[in-house]
């Protein structure tokens, strides 16, 4: 068996034409007709590195941790395939996996690459800062002076070095995964990631792409929204979602090229492709751009996936209604490849979604450490928030750890104040760990700031853009029945029920 995973960032699914979206992205569609397309779809923990830790694990990790590295107690299922025999391989330009809470994700595979510049990843250096040209060239939305805290001085520097489009590190990704094709795609038994930043802010694509879409805005570059509410002036939104189209449909144009390259090596006999994103991105919805500081409406939560694999050749064009998420990869690559799926894996095999739609969850569960637990049964949506403040400081929460990193800086030390070395968390592998309060010292990182903190209902059938919560106790009531069931199964700590006035499952 040989798996090609395709991983792209912040892609928001309503604006892929295989969805029902606007955006120009003819082989999205072309791949929805080669394979099957997943129409429920949802994440798990996030954002970013939480996710890719649910991708690797097979289970829910946002209720016992924030952004954070791998920890050495958990199973991986690239390193379950490494470790059997099968070459599992990585091809990113994903730089988080690189500062202090992404550590160990990469290793886990047999070999990974690294492509370099994305956002404000540490890649390129100028001393002499030309501050006159940024503060002409930029917003002062997005402008920020050299050596501002948040990277966005950084990230101007970076696209000083990108210029032609093979200077953008997307073709770069592609070019490294052409090159491993070409040099192992007659090789029996691997398994390739290829996981590209984009779409992720900020929206940077050649003029080629950008012409699709046309504004009138005529003012400075503004591209790289902030994660706050919407204050921008209609012709300025008009420019970033037409910039982030253009990315979108730059992200289509290689992945043609994937596509192409499969069909000229005659790949798709003996080679599954699976294309999906870590989660959604908020275009200016519910006046919000971005992600976790809002509630995790369904332009984050509910993503794509379309998965073409050999043995389901003659389901292509097919779509599932089946209800899905993230966890479910990992179980299902194992199996793939031949491989045991580890009793620490809460996921389901996609394998019988893939042959007959079948039913293999009641609800999705998924949230943000800190912020709601949320789910949906395909119908409803349900945001449920802790009374009072989502501060971090202001709830009875813990992290569960042996690395304690943000996402980018160690715990400060003040930080340790009143941890605990404890055990009892069968998928820790009887592992003690510390259980150290949640950020009773100043923020940093993800998982602060939470707004809009409202406990709500939505009915999709009648309310798909989530804009009417509705009121059914009822529906609720077996929502959070579920929700239990399902924190019990990953076997979630008390303060987590405590915190949302449940009860664990007797």
């Amino acid at each position: 068996m040989k798996t090609i995973f395709l991983m792209f960032d912040s892609l928001n699914r309503r604006v892929l034409q295989s969805y029902g979206g606007a955006a120009a992205t003819p082989n999205f569609s072309r791949l929805s007709e080669m394979g099957v397309t997943f129409d429920n779809h949802y994440v798990g923990s996030l954002p970013c590195m939480p996710a890719r830790r649910d991708i690797q694990t097979g289970r829910l990790n946002f209720m016992h941790r924030s952004w954070g590295p791998l920890e050495p107690f958990d199973v991986c299922f690239p390193e379950i395939l490494a470790r059997n025999g099968v070459h599992s391989h990585l091809i990113t330009d994903h730089y988080h996996y690189f500062e202090d809470g992404g550590l160990n994700y990469q290793n886990r595979y047999s070999t990974w690459e690294l492509e370099r510049g994305q956002e404000w990843d540490p890649w390129k250096a100028l001393i002499d800062v030309p501050d006159a040209k940024f503060r002409s060239t930029y917003h002062p939305l997005q402008y920020a002076p050299p050596n501002a805290p948040g990277g966005r001085a950084r990230g101007m520097i970076n696209r000083e070095f990108i210029v032609a489009e093979q200077d953008y590190s997307l073709p770069r990704c592609f070019d490294r995964t052409f090159e491993f094709l070409d040099a192992n795609r007659d090789s029996e038994d691997w398994f390739l990631q290829l996981e590209c930043f984009d779409p992720h802010e900020p929206f940077a694509a050649p003029d080629r792409y950008r012409e699709h879409y046309p504004t009138g805005y005529n003012g400075p570059r503004i591209d790289w929204p902030n994660y706050r509410r919407v204050e921008e002036s209609g012709l300025e939104i008009d420019e970033i979602r037409a910039n982030y189209m253009a990315l979108i449909t730059m992200c289509d144009t290689y992945l043609g090229k994937l596509l192409d390259y499969m069909d000229t090596n005659g790949m798709w006999e003996d080679t599954a492709l699976v294309v999906t994103t870590d989660h959604g991105f908020m275009l200016g919805e519910h006046d919000w751009w971005a992600k976790s500081r809002m509630p995790f409406y369904n332009e984050i939560a509910h993503i794509p996936l379309i998965v073409c694999h050999p043995s389901h050749a003659d389901k292509a064009g097919q779509r599932r209604r089946a209800l899905t998420q993230n966890i479910d990869l990992a179980p299902t690559f194992l199996e793939w490849h031949g491989q045991k799926i580890p009793a620490t894996m809460c996921g389901k095999r996609l394998d019988s979604v893939l042959e007959q739609d079948e039913s293999i969850r009641r609800i999705a569960l998924y949230g943000q450490f800190g912020a709601a637990l949320n789910a949906t049964d395909g119908r409803f949506t349900y945001f449920l928030y802790p009374e009072g403040s989502c501060s971090l400081a202001d709830q009875d929460i813990f992290e569960y750890t042996l690395m304690p990193t943000h996402q980018h800086a160690f715990f400060e030390l003040a930080e340790f104040e009143g941890t605990e070395l404890v055990r009892g968390f069968d998928f820790m592998q009887n592992c003690p760990v510390m259980k150290i309060p949640a950020r009773k010292v100043k923020a940093r990182g993800q998982g602060a700031n939470i707004e809009d903190t409202r406990t709500a209902l939505y009915d999709l059938h009648s309310d798909p853009g989530q804009e009417h919560p509705i009121v059914d106790r009822g529906v609720q009531k077996e929502l959070e029945t579920q929700m239990c069931r399902i924190m019990a199964l990953h076997e979630a700590p008390d303060e987590a029920y405590r915190r949302l006035g449940l009860a664990p499952p007797a």
